[in-house]
């Protein structure tokens, strides 16, 4: 998939993709199960922001079966500097 530069604002332009984000951050690894407890939101809603997420490169998605798992693109400097960010809030 090709990964594509967003602005920060696009990143942090929604409270339901902020807690996403946090979310796979905070965990290290989640399935969106988890991800949907943690955060309350609805299914439509979260993947949406997951597909966001990995367009933009910050989170990648692990297929073990049928199980997808969730995680930073530990790689990217982008996601190390969102982390302390968010850690602040």
């Amino acid at each position: 998939m090709r990964e594509s530069r967003v602005k920060i604002e696009e990143v942090l332009a929604s409270k339901g993709r902020i807690k996403v984000l946090k979310a796979i951050i905070n965990s290290g690894e989640i399935n969106l199960t988890q991800i949907l407890h943690v955060t309350g939101l609805n299914y439509k809603t979260a993947v949406r922001h997951i597909d966001f997420l990995i367009k933009a490169g910050l989170i990648e998605e692990l297929r073990i079966g049928r199980a997808r798992i969730y995680r930073p693109r530990w790689i990217d400097p982008r996601i190390r500097l969102l982390e302390e960010l968010l850690s602040e809030f």
